[in-house]
This record gives C-alpha cells, structure tokens and sequence, in this order.
C-alpha cells in the first residue's frame, strides 16, 4: 500500500450520489481499496515545522448499515513497523522502544463503540484506540465523499474521510514533550469496496 497523503476522496463521477447520501449502496461489509487509502499523523516541532507521518501497511473493515448509518461498525488495524518517516534514521527511533516499540507492540488498532449523526450531514466516529498496549477512545468525524456502483471495478464502493486529534501521552508516548507537542492530528481516507 502507498503512502501518500490519512484520507479518503472518492472521485466526482457524473451519477454519483451526494455527500453522506448511502442509498446507492447496498448494507455489508466493505474493505479497504489498497490504492486508494492513507492514515497519517501530523505533529509539531519546536514550532519549527510540523511533520507528517503515515503508514504503509494497514486494514479497515466497515459494517455498513446504509439505512441507519450510526449502527454501522469500522475497524482497523495498522502494522506499526510501517510507519514511514522519510528517514532511517527516524523510523529506527519512532519504532524503538522510546515511542511505539514495535517489536512488542506490532498492531495499532481502532475499534469504534458508538457512531454519532450530526446536523450538517458528518458522523462522529468514537471508538477505542490501541497503541503500545494502552488503550483510550478517541472520536473522528468522518465525511461520507461518495457512495456508488463503481465505474471501473463494477461494485459498491464508498469514500470517506475522517480527522481528528489526540494526545499521544495517554498512550506511553509523551516524550519529549514539550519539544514535540503532546496534540498530534489523525487523518484518515479511504475508498472502500463491499465485500464479494
């Protein structure tokens, strides 16, 4: 899977149906379309800069209920040794023991417990997230891009987008704080493909 960008942006197709609107897709589950999906994080650095991180190795499952969507259920689970730092050097760091510890921690996940409707047509995604064994709920809002027959691969597919934030030191991850701030942004997209 590449890297690139942690959201999901379906591609404006004439028929295409309107954002959040899941009438054109049938209930199930759907998995995520490797080429079209990325989770990064950004955060700050001495003020200086606030670098972006991804990864490149990761699952997302989505139970969709497209009559009433907060009964819907995502999952993911991300290979933590695939965080991709843009440099050796930093991807031996962030993987050590110090910050993710990958090596006894291989998975970060996300499992959601509650989805939420809001008045301007996004959900609240809240579910709990599992980084080096500790595990705290966080909530993503998550816009729905586009939901359709796809035209290419002639299947249900739906695009999402989901942000939000965190901070890291809930999770064993606080060092160097100040330095590198303790409030670190998630971002999420992805294409997803009803299971067949």
């Amino acid at each position: 899977m590449k890297f690139a960008s942690l959201i999901v942006a379906a591609t404006a197709f004439a028929g295409s149906v309107s954002a959040a609107d899941l009438s054109a897709v049938p209930s199930g589950t759907y998995d995520v379309d490797p080429t079209h999906a990325y989770i990064r994080f950004q955060y700050n650095h001495l003020g200086l800069s606030n670098p972006t991180l991804g990864f490149e190795e990761f699952k997302i499952t989505m139970d969709l209920d497209n009559e009433n969507p907060v009964n819907t259920k995502v999952s993911l689970d991300i290979t933590t040794d695939s965080v991709q730092t843009g440099s050796d050097i930093w991807h031996d760091h962030i993987t050590g023991g110090k910050w993710f510890d990958a090596a006894n921690n291989p998975n970060i996940t996300f499992n959601s417990t509650e989805v939420t409707a809001n008045s301007d047509g996004t959900y609240d995604l809240t579910g709990d997230l599992t980084v080096k064994g500790e595990t705290h709920p966080v909530v993503l809002k998550v816009t729905v891009n586009g939901a359709m027959m796809h035209p290419m691969a002639n299947k249900p597919v739906v695009g999402i987008s989901a942000v939000g934030g965190l901070k890291r030191s809930q999770w064993g991850l606080g060092a160097n704080a100040p330095f590198v701030s303790d409030e670190v942004k998630l971002e999420v997209q992805a294409e997803m493909f009803l299971r067949q």
